[in-house]
């Protein structure tokens, strides 16, 4: 498909579905995105178990996708969806108050979350940005999502928690020893919530290869975004004995600029 932009004549339409439960936010959401010029909104689903059949027949190239619904929850719906071939890119609506919930969309593969009470102005900037492959990630917002990965690790409970917690261990171990010896370097550093530029200069690297080494891990496992690889790093025990920079990711728009702006939703 073509790259959207609003300046873009020529350029195909975004194809979005939204699914909610509540039909007054369905119904706000499709008034304020379907304003747009180059989004149209092909259809509306209220549970999670309508996704799929959903998206075989409308075709979309973005999923809005409430998390809490009643008989299947938007988290399922987007682990069920993202393992499909040539699947759409999710955008997942939470409330920002559940860091697990978010933390296991990302893993599933969704590209990004909105609250929902955002402006819409920026919501709308949220489907073009992720329908041009763009994932929308904030600095601060990958930052609190990290911490509280490292939390949960160091907080996991007897029994089946730290049975899970091992499993994952050794399946991010097994994916990490994949990689080549830079491309390892370059992934710990992401970890540790290094920018590209910072990667460039504690690697001895140009910037534009840590770019071109950032998006070869990415198409390696699949992932959509910098925190997916982070996450990775961290289930693989590599940052258990990193006690600097300060944790996170730090440039999780993916830009490079180490810049550590204030938290705007998609900076």
């Amino acid at each position: 498909m073509t790259t959207p932009t609003p300046m873009d004549p020529v350029a195909q339409p975004v194809r979005l579905l939204i699914v909610d439960d509540d039909p007054l936010v369905r119904a706000g959401l499709t008034l304020m995105l379907g304003g747009a010029d180059d989004i149209v909104v092909v259809g509306e689903g209220a549970d999670g178990s309508e996704v799929a059949a959903l998206v075989d027949r409308l075709g979309p190239d973005v999923v809005l996708m409430d998390i809490r619904m009643p008989t299947m929850d938007g988290l399922t719906a987007t682990e069920a969806l993202r393992a499909r071939p040539d699947a759409p890119e999710v955008v997942v609506l939470t409330t920002f108050h559940a860091d697990e919930q978010v933390l296991r969309a990302i893993r599933a593969g969704a590209a990004g979350f909105v609250l929902k009470d955002t402006p819409p102005a920026q919501i709308v900037d949220a489907v073009r940005r992720v329908a041009a492959g763009d994932p929308v990630l904030s600095p601060a917002v990958t930052r609190r999502l990290m911490a509280h990965a490292a939390g949960a690790g160091a907080g996991a409970g007897p029994g089946s928690a730290r049975g899970e917690r091992a499993d994952r261990t050794d399946r991010a171990r097994r994916r990490i020893a994949t990689l080549a010896d830079r491309e390892r370097e370059v992934a710990i550093a992401v970890g540790r919530g290094r920018s590209n530029a910072e990667i460039a200069a504690e690697l001895y690297l140009s910037v534009a290869t840590v770019k071109t080494q950032v998006s070869r891990i990415l198409a390696r496992f699949g992932f959509n975004n910098r925190v997916q690889i982070a996450l990775l790093v961290h289930d693989a025990g590599l940052l258990d004995d990193d006690h600097g920079g300060g944790g996170g990711v730090a440039d999780g728009d993916g830009n490079g600029d180490g810049a550590d702006r204030p938290y705007r939703p998609f900076a």
